[in-house]
């Protein structure tokens, strides 16, 4: 892995660039190949009291990108390093289900597959289905859309868009203010 350590509103210390290239580099473990890719890490400050961390790594086959926000920068490298493990074991799962009906190559390394597997074992659990919901869509506006989501306490709501007639998506953001997730 090659690092593009960028910072924002902070200075990178050779010290910070050690850590987060340490703790990113623990993901290589993963994966039976040297990872040829290009790690692009953003560290930033905000106001005196947060900082963020966002790291993207782009491979042939898959895209990792995770984000943490905490009071401390070397502990939301730690929790961004977290993130990223978990989206190595979902990808791990959808790895392993292929292999079994296809019986693909895994890319994974062997020693590593244990601690994999018991997470995966773990998180298929997590995954259960536990309820469907039915309901008609009422044509509305957007505005319309995020007080229906507000008066039922829901962080999403899906309606159909009375301008285009098509299914969107209203919700609300960390930042407190709304998106509007529409299909092509």
């Amino acid at each position: 892995m090659r690092y593009n350590i960028r910072g924002e509103n902070i200075e990178v210390t050779p010290a910070l660039k050690e850590y987060t290239e340490k703790k990113i580099s623990k993901l290589e473990r993963y994966f039976d190949d040297s990872v040829d890719a290009n790690v692009n890490i953003n560290l930033k400050y905000y106001n005196d009291k947060e900082s963020k961390i966002e790291v993207t790594i782009p491979m042939s086959d898959l895209v990792l990108r995770a984000e943490e926000h905490n009071e401390d920068m070397y502990a939301a490298i730690d929790l961004v390093v977290n993130k990223l493990e978990r989206q190595i074991r979902k990808h791990k799962t959808k790895v392993n289900r292929k292999s079994r009906e296809k019986g693909a190559k895994l890319t994974f390394t062997a020693g590593i597959a244990d601690e994999i597997e018991s997470a995966v074992a773990l998180e298929e659990d997590t995954l259960e289905l536990v309820r469907t919901k039915r309901f008609d869509l009422k044509p509305m506006d957007s505005e319309e859309a995020i007080l229906q989501m507000n008066m039922l306490g829901h962080n999403f709501f899906v309606f159909t868009n009375s301008e285009n007639n098509a299914t969107n998506v209203v919700y609300k953001r960390k930042d407190g203010k709304y998106g509007l997730i529409e299909p092509r």
